[in-house]
């Protein structure tokens, strides 16, 4: 490989009540996947966003092709040859792919006032031709899959002709399939001496892609080493600075015989189709399937955001009338979406003010006034309870890590009162240390008398936290295995059955293509 591309040196960068970065450095060489790794928190994102001048440097030096280079603004990135492609991926849905990659530097006809939409188009389906994608570039952005507007962000990066494209999380929301695929693309970009970055919490994917890992921790630079010469476990190691291990505490044998929720022939169109359970007291009720199995489905309808068919629900074994989330809280019940920023927190207020949100009604005075000091009482409370860490109480929840975002939404449904929580793929973007930290939370819950549903399609998590084990495929139940009868295989025979894509005897052989079965 040739010489540095990018080589950051002393970068440090601080935000109100946070020192994020502290003397970092980075180096990226042509052709290369150099994968950046750490916890929630330890400045991966916050690094890569001051090369991309999305943030400016309080102190440090960035050199580009062996040359000092001051980075302001992402134009400024830009027009040197850095893109970056965010979390939150930054297209606009009703408008077409060629539109989005060439929005604001599109080409015009002889009278400037007009656009040359053939023109826009024609360059568009070269970048895509290049990138062996077959998408239509007069297609809308809103009609596309998640993967598919991942690649048009990587085709938009490209019309920069861009030298260095940082990934962050890229296959956070795909499918192995679609995973698959983009690393396809990620290896013809890197045969053509494309820099890529390539930042992730699924620590499988480094032995896949990747040339070099460097590890940050805590907003420092812990180290930088040869994918191949390192194991997941020391990188594990060098992330957390401590021995993690990742399995959870033994769970009881069985929990309580009371049961505090019972879900009677559930019917929502195609997406939910004659579902019925029981949850019992003290108990972690995993469920299981394929995307599109209809889990989330069910889970929105039992706490009220989405209408049903027909079906009954029972808590505590009386018939509940849930018609809103508003009446599902009432019930005791709560919900912790797999989207925790869409729908699970409001990341422009402070962590006090999340944490009392669900319950508000209980810290009204008079006139409607808030009472303050029991808000805040309450949210000390939580976050030493929780572990939550955060400067102040009023540090805005965007401000915080994944991992303390999801204890922010905990913290949120305990004031609330609520006995009764579905956890949406709780783990989902969130780092090793803190994935240990949620599992040994979701025990304390349940030892509390908590019951839990919990929505996961990676099945060693599954495996490792639930009591029993419901298996969805195409909307219905069909399984039901206990934590000691439960494998991999089986649920994958289970999740698979309806759909007729394998049989039991080639289950465990097709599973990784399905379902995130990496421990």
């Amino acid at each position: 490989m040739d010489s540095a591309l990018v080589l950051m040196e002393g970068i440090d960068k601080s935000f109100p009540g946070v020192h994020a970065l502290n003397d970092c450095r980075f180096e990226l060489r042509r052709g290369e996947v150099h994968a950046l790794v750490g916890e929630n928190g330890a400045g991966k994102s916050t690094l890569m966003k001051v090369l991309a001048g999305v943030y400016a440097k309080d102190a440090g030096r960035i050199f580009y092709k062996g040359r000092e280079v001051d980075i302001p603004n992402p134009r400024a990135a830009q027009n040197l040859g850095i893109s970056m492609i965010h979390q939150e991926l930054n297209l606009m849905p009703h408008l077409t792919i060629a539109q989005n990659i060439f929005i604001g530097r599109e080409p015009r006809r002889k009278l400037r006032f007009l656009l040359d939409e053939n023109e826009i188009n024609t360059r568009t389906q070269r970048l895509l031709d290049m990138l062996h994608l077959r998408l239509d570039p007069r297609t809308k952005v809103a009609d596309l899959t998640v993967a598919k507007q991942q690649m048009v962000e990587i085709a938009k990066a490209l019309s920069f002709n861009a030298e260095v494209l940082i990934m962050d999380e890229p296959t956070a929301a795909l499918t192995e399939a679609e995973i698959e695929e983009l690393f396809r693309i990620i290896r013809q970009l890197r045969q053509k001496g494309v820099g890529i970055v390539h930042i992730s919490h699924r620590l499988e994917e480094l032995k896949q892609i990747s040339d070099r890992v460097t590890v940050m921790r805590d907003g420092r630079y812990i180290d930088t080493v040869r994918t191949q010469d390192v194991s997941i476990d020391r990188i594990i190691s060098m992330m957390v600075g401590r021995t993690i291990y990742e399995s959870a505490p033994v769970l009881p044998e069985r929990a309580s015989d009371e049961i505090v929720l019972e879900v009677k022939n559930l019917n929502r169109g195609n997406v939910i189709r004659n579902v019925s359970f029981v949850l019992k007291k003290g108990e972690i009720l995993g469920f299981a399937g394929l995307m599109g199995a209809g889990r989330t489905e069910v889970a929105r309808a039992i706490f009220g955001a989405d209408p049903i068919d027909s079906g009954e629900i029972y808590v505590r074994g009386r018939r509940a009338h849930i018609r809103s989330p508003l009446d599902a809280v009432r019930y005791g019940i709560g919900y912790l979406s797999e989207d925790r920023k869409r729908y699970g927190l409001t990341l422009g207020l402070d962590v006090e003010s999340n944490i009392a949100l669900a319950a508000m009604r209980k810290f009204l005075r008079a006139l409607g006034w808030i009472n303050r000091s029991a808000t805040r009482a309450t949210a000390r409370r939580l976050v030493e309870t929780l572990a939550i860490k955060t400067p102040s109480l009023r540090q805005q929840v965007k401000n915080l890590s994944g991992g303390n975002q999801q204890k922010v939404v905990i913290g949120k449904w305990l004031t609330a009162d609520t006995d009764i929580l579905i956890f949406d793929e709780p783990t989902r973007g969130i780092d090793v240390g803190a994935k240990s930290e949620i599992y040994h939370l979701l025990n304390e819950l349940t030892q509390q008398g908590k019951s839990i549903i919990m929505i996961s399609s990676e099945l060693p998590e599954i495996l490792r936290m639930s009591h029993r084990i419901i298996v969805m495929c195409e909307g219905r139940i069909t399984g039901e295995l206990s934590s000691a009868e439960a494998t991999q295989e089986k649920i994958m025979t289970y999740a698979t059955q309806r759909s007729g894509l394998i049989t039991e005897g080639n289950a465990a052989s097709q599973s990784a293509a399905t379902i995130n079965v990496q421990e």
